[in-house]
């Protein structure tokens, strides 16, 4: 499998993982549980297993059951992702990029909100970024 193959992942791939960041660790269960409309136990196992191979998954032993959990913390999968939507959609401008959120969002951010982004300014600027 090309490097390029590991990282596309199907919309329900998406959604497991999505459970799994969510909740840090899942059982083939807990994602059935956990997703709109599930397949069958045996398609969300297979699921599981295509997201090991693909390097996505890791799995423990727990009693009879597996629990899988990511193999890419949160945070770094957060700022790949952002890297990948920034390049694909942003031309790389973070400017573009946060005054689209700040219009698709505008009627939902507080002024405590507000302002944490302007600190958050504030301290990029301080720091050079």
């Amino acid at each position: 499998m090309s490097h390029n193959e590991q990282n596309i992942l199907s919309r329900r791939e998406r959604q497991i993982m999505d459970i799994i960041y969510s909740r840090g660790q899942a059982s083939a269960v807990e994602v059935m549980e956990n997703l709109a409309d599930p397949p069958s136990y045996s398609a969300v196992r297979a699921l599981l297993r295509v997201l090991e191979e693909k390097g996505h998954l890791q799995h423990t032993l727990d009693g009879q059951r597996y629990v899988y959990s990511p193999t890419v913390a949160r945070e770094r999968a957060k700022r790949s992702a952002l890297q990948r939507v920034l390049q694909t959609f942003f031309d790389d401008s973070a400017e573009e990029a946060v005054a689209a959120l700040l219009d698709i969002s505008q009627e939902r951010l507080s002024d405590d909100e507000l302002k944490r982004m302007e600190n958050l300014i504030k301290e990029a600027r301080k720091e050079g970024r």
